[in-house]
């Protein structure tokens, strides 16, 4: 007969998922208390290493609400909490993910990142130059167009979730959203969903509305939020030539010569906004 030795992958998860059940009776008890939300982080650390957490209020249309954060570097918190929640979300693959209706449930930023995306300069700025290299998200439907999302981020480390912790994330998603609604109906005040309502939409459809067409911003659009010369025909439903057609003209028009500058454009004119 074969022993398992105390460190197996089969051990390993057996301990985490006893520790995990122990955090999430004590989240459970303090699910209508101001500190919600970090016994909520707590029971999720037990399931593996994770760096670094967000959870924020997802509005349909509006900005994202930052509604707890744990264990961002010091030297980062400028970047992700005010450069990101100020304009960078707009290009974030989750958040337009759940802008479009994703579904709620429990996803990996491969999951969902377009084909090109870990080329962008997106993601060398919001999450290489942040110290991140990866992030899963758990996202809760708590109606009135409102989600609540849990964001998990690796990367200072040099070390990445492994497929048996991913798997153990995916595995207590329900319990987890189950929670996250919880806490909407205690934790949350009413917040109105028409003020700003599609000005997520509008900052594309406005950027470089005076020099291109809307074919133009249309692939602009694609570039920005990294999809590939062939995914961006696909989705567009255009040749991949008829996109490089584009492309070039675009760049002709904003006297830019990549996709580095034209990011770089994007984001400041969001800034002058």
């Amino acid at each position: 007969m074969t022993q398992t030795s105390p460190d197996t992958p089969v051990n390993l998860s057996f301990n985490a998922l006893q520790r995990w059940h122990a955090a999430l009776q004590t989240a459970c008890a303090h699910i209508e208390a101001p500190d919600a939300l970090a016994h909520l982080a707590a029971a999720i650390s037990e399931l593996g290493a994770v760096e670094s957490m967000m959870i924020s209020l997802e509005c349909r249309g509006q900005a994202p609400q930052l509604l707890y954060q744990q264990g961002i570097p010091e030297q980062h918190r400028d970047a992700v909490l005010n450069r990101y929640f100020a304009a960078g979300y707009l290009l974030d693959p989750f958040c337009l993910a759940v802008e479009n209706g994703l579904a709620q449930g429990f996803y990996h930023l491969e999951d969902i990142a377009p084909d090109n995306f870990f080329d962008s300069d997106y993601y060398k700025t919001y999450y290489l130059g942040t110290g991140c290299s990866e992030d899963s998200y758990f996202i809760a439907d708590i109606g009135d167009a409102r989600k609540l999302s849990l964001s998990l981020f690796q990367g200072c480390s040099g070390t990445r979730l492994s497929a048996e912790q991913v798997n153990l994330l995916r595995a207590v998603e329900p319990m987890v959203r189950d929670l996250l609604a919880r806490y909407a109906r205690y934790g949350l005040a009413p917040v109105s969903t028409e003020a700003g309502l599609n000005s997520i939409q509008a900052a594309f459809e406005s950027f470089g509305s005076q020099v291109l067409t809307d074919r133009e911003r249309e692939v602009a659009h694609m570039i920005l939020r990294g999809h590939s010369v062939k995914s961006t025909a696909a989705e567009l439903r255009i040749s991949p030539e008829t996109v490089r057609m584009h492309r070039k003209n675009l760049y002709l028009k904003l006297d830019i010569n990549s996709q580095s500058e034209l990011f770089a454009r994007f984001i400041d004119w969001l800034r002058q906004g």
